[in-house]
C-alpha cells in the first residue's frame, strides 16, 4: 500500500467524519413498534410496491440526487412484518410523539462530546433518494452544536450532532426492483459529524473508533454489524469534497481516506496530462457516436458469450471515439481502479449497462488485434494517439450510458467532480450519485417542537460515561491491573466488553484475568500468526461464562482461542468439548499429587526444598487446563511439607 501513500500535509488532506449509530432502545423512533430485526422478513407480512416521484423544492428547485433516482425509474418493494411494523412504516399514519428514551441517550452523548445543547429540539424532513424511506424524506433533528474529541493528533471539533430515523435495510435489487424490509426503518440513529480537521488516514480511523467507544460506554447503544455505520468527507487541496457512504467496518476507514486521496490526487494529475496534450471538450460529444454492432457481428465466434449473447438478443455496439486519449481511459486511480473503471461506474449508475470496454484495455473479451484494426479504420483513428469506448445493450440504455461518459469525461479536464460514492470492500470507491443540493431539508410539520428541560438534561445525565482519567484511576485502584495494563484497554477496541465482563462476572472471574485476555493474550495469538479478527466479542462472552461455570481453568483461555481462529464455526461450548475438557474435583486432584510423590519419592527427597518445582510440573503436566493452577500449587505444597 505504500504506492499509494501521499504526504498529507502536502496536498493538504482534509477529512470529515458523519458517525452513524442505532440507539438501544426499546421502541422506535415515532411509534411503540420493538426497534428488533425480523429473522424471517416475508413470514407474516404485508408487502406494497412505490415509485419515486421527483418534486421542486419549496425554492423551486430539483434536487440533483432525487432528479438521478428518478431517471432511473426504478420501482422499491416494501416488506412490512408485522410483529415490528405499523402504519407508521409505511407512511400511511402521522409519526407519534418523540421516543423520550432515545432523546435523553441522545442528549448524553452529546454531553460526552462536550457539545452545546440546544434550548428547543425542531425535526426536519430531509430529501431521501434512494427509496429507503417510504415517505421519501427522513426525519431528523439537530439537538447539539460544537463540541471536541481528542485524538493522538489532536482535537477534531464536532459540527453537529442529530437524533434521526434509521432507514429501511435492502434486502436485493434485481431488474429495476429494489426490495427493502421495513423492520430497520424507524429505529432511532444518532448522527455526529465532525468538522473537516482530520488531516491523516490514522487519525480519521481514531477519531472514528473514539466516537464510537464513547458512546458504546453509554451502554445505550445497538451493537453488531450495521448498527454503525460511517460516512466520510474528504478532499485535497484543488480536488473535491466527496462524500463516500456506508462504511460499516471501522478498520477500513484508514484505508479508504488513504485510496481516495490517492484518487483525488492522480484525477489532478490527469487533468494535467490532459492539458499537456491541447486535448478538447468540444471532439467529445453525442454526435461522434457510432454504431459498431455490423463490425463486431462478423466475428461474433470471437466474441465472449456475454457480448455475443447481447447481441444476439438484439443488443447494439456503439463506439465513442476518443482522439488523443490513448492511455488515458487505463491512466491509473488506485489498485484494479482506471479513468476507465470511473466510466463504467458512470455508464452502469445513469445507463443500467453492463459496463464499457475500452482501447486501452485491448485486447480483451475476444476483440483481438484484427477486430481491433478494423474498429480504428472504420472510425479514422490514429492508433498511436487514439482511444475509443465501446458500450453493448440495448440501444437507449446504451445512449443513457453514454451521455452520463460524456459529461464524465469532459469534467476531467476540469479535476475533481463532486459526486458520492460507495466504499467497495477493498477499501475503493465507486459512483454512487450526484451529491444533493442545499435544498433537501424542510420542516416537519406532524411533530412539535421539544423544550430541552432540567428534567431531560438530569435524567441523561445519568448515561454519561466518566472521563478516560477517571476510569484509568478506577481500573488501577479497584480492578487491581497494572497501569501499563489499564492504558493498554483505554486504547483498545475491547475498552466497553472489558467493564461489560467486569460487571457480569466479577465475583467469578478476576479483571485482571479478563483484561489480561483481551490485551495480551489476544496480541500474543496474533503475534503467532493467527488471524485474531475471527475472534468476535461474543466468543469471548461465552469463554468467561464457561469459565464462571468452572468448565475449565483459565490456563486453557489460549488453547481454546486458538481452536475457534482454526474452526470459526464451532461455537466455545463446542471447542471445550472437543479438547475433552473435564474439570478435576480436588479429590482426584489429591490421589493424581500422591501418585506423583509416591512415584518420585527418592528424586524429592534428593531435591528437598526445591522439589516443589519438580512435583508441580509433573502434576501440572496432567492437570493443566481443569483446575486452577494456585489450587494445585497450595495442595502440592501442603502434602511435600508433610513428607
Amino acid at each position: 500500500m505504500d504506492h499509494y501513500r501521499l504526504n498529507y500535509s502536502e496536498i493538504g488532506l482534509r477529512v470529515g467524519l458523519e458517525i452513524h449509530q442505532q440507539l438501544d432502545t426499546k421502541t422506535k423512533l415515532f411509534c411503540s413498534c420493538p426497534t428488533l430485526l425480523s429473522e424471517d422478513p416475508l413470514r407474516n407480512s404485508v408487502i406494497i410496491e412505490r415509485r419515486l416521484r421527483v418534486g421542486k423544492s419549496e425554492l423551486g428547485e430539483i434536487d440533483p440526487a432525487a432528479l438521478f433516482e428518478y431517471r432511473r425509474g426504478r420501482v422499491f418493494r416494501y416488506i412490512a412484518p408485522k410483529e415490528n411494523t405499523c402504519l407508521v412504516e409505511l407512511d400511511e399514519e402521522p409519526p407519534h410523539d418523540v421516543n423520550r428514551e432515545a432523546l435523553i441517550i441522545s442528549l448524553a452523548i452529546a454531553m460526552a462530546l462536550n457539545s452545546s445543547i440546544v434550548d428547543e429540539i425542531y425535526f426536519m424532513r430531509k430529501i431521501v433518494v434512494d427509496g429507503s424511506n417510504t415517505s421519501g424524506f427522513q426525519r431528523t433533528a439537530i439537538i447539539a452544536l460544537g463540541g471536541y474529541v481528542e485524538s493522538s493528533q489532536g482535537s477534531v471539533r464536532i459540527q453537529t450532532i442529530a437524533l434521526e430515523e434509521d432507514s429501511a435495510r435492502k434486502l436485493s435489487e434485481e431488474n429495476g426492483v429494489v426490495t427493502y424490509v421495513l423492520d430497520r426503518l424507524g429505529i432511532p440513529l444518532i448522527e455526529i459529524s465532525t468538522a473537516p480537521d482530520i488531516r491523516s488516514p490514522e487519525q480519521a480511523e481514531e477519531v472514528a473508533f473514539r466516537i464510537g467507544m464513547l458512546m458504546r460506554l453509554t451502554g445505550k447503544v445497538k451493537r453488531g454489524l450495521g448498527t454503525i455505520r460511517q460516512d466520510l468527507n474528504i478532499s485535497i487541496r484543488g480536488g473535491a469534497k466527496i462524500e463516500i457512504k456506508g462504511v460499516q467496518r471501522l478498520e477500513l476507514i484508514s484505508k479508504i481516506v488513504e485510496l481516495e486521496a490517492y484518487r483525488q490526487y492522480r484525477l489532478l494529475q490527469l487533468k494535467e496530462e490532459i492539458i499537456r496534450r491541447g486535448l478538447s471538450e468540444d471532439l467529445i460529444s453525442e454526435e461522434s457516436i457510432k454504431d459498431l454492432t455490423e463490425i463486431l457481428s462478423k466475428y461474433k465466434t470471437k466474441l465472449t458469450r456475454f457480448i455475443r449473447e447481447t447481441l444476439e438478443k438484439g443488443g447494439r455496439a456503439f463506439v465513442l471515439p476518443l482522439r488523443g486519449f490513448k492511455g488515458l481511459l487505463g491512466f491509473e486511480l488506485g489498485p484494479n481502479r482506471r479513468f476507465g473503471t470511473e466510466l463504467a461506474d458512470y455508464a452502469r449508475a445513469w445507463g443500467g449497462v453492463g459496463g464499457l470496454i475500452h482501447s486501452d484495455e485491448l485486447p480483451r473479451y475476444g476483440i483481438d488485434e484484427e477486430i481491433i484494426k478494423e474498429i480504428y479504420d472504420a472510425l479514422s483513428l490514429n492508433r498511436d494517439s487514439d482511444a475509443f469506448i465501446i458500450i453493448i445493450d440495448q440501444r437507449d440504455k446504451v445512449l443513457k450510458a453514454f451521455d452520463a461518459v460524456i459529461k464524465r469525461i469532459k469534467q476531467a479536464f476540469r479535476g475533481v467532480p463532486e459526486e458520492t460514492r460507495a466504499a467497495n470492500e477493498d477499501g475503493t470507491t465507486r459512483y454512487m450519485r450526484p451529491q444533493p443540493g442545499a435544498a433537501r431539508m424542510y420542516p416537519e410539520t406532524d411533530i412539535l417542537p421539544i423544550r430541552v428541560t432540567k428534567e431531560l438534561i438530569a435524567e441523561a445525565m445519568k448515561y454519561v460515561p466518566e472521563p478516560f482519567d477517571v476510569k484509568l484511576k478506577r481500573f488501577i485502584e479497584d480492578h487491581k491491573i497494572s497501569k501499563d495494563l489499564a492504558e493498554a484497554l483505554l486504547r483498545s477496541k475491547y475498552l466497553a466488553l472489558y467493564e461489560e465482563l467486569v460487571n457480569k462476572f466479577r465475583d467469578k472471574v478476576s479483571p485482571q484475568l479478563i483484561a489480561s485476555t483481551l490485551i495480551n493474550t489476544i496480541k500474543a495469538l496474533s503475534s503467532e500468526g493467527l488471524d485474531t479478527s475471527i475472534i468476535e466479542e461474543k466468543d469471548l462472552v461465552d469463554i468467561f461464562t464457561e469459565l464462571a461455570q468452572n468448565r475449565f481453568s483459565k490456563e486453557l483461555i489460549p488453547d481454546i482461542l486458538r481452536e475457534k481462529i482454526k474452526d470459526p464455526e464451532k461455537s466455545i461450548s463446542d471447542i471445550i468439548s472437543k479438547l475433552n475438557i473435564r474439570v478435576l474435583s480436588l479429590e482426584e486432584l489429591d490421589l493424581l499429587i500422591d501418585k506423583v510423590i509416591s512415584e518420585n519419592k527418592e528424586e524429592i527427597i534428593k531435591r528437598r526444598e526445591k522439589a516443589f518445582s519438580f512435583v508441580m510440573g509433573k502434576v501440572m503436566d496432567q492437570v493443566r487446563g481443569r483446575i486452577d493452577g494456585k489450587i494445585v500449587a497450595e495442595r502440592v505444597r501442603n502434602k511435600l511439607k508433610n513428607l
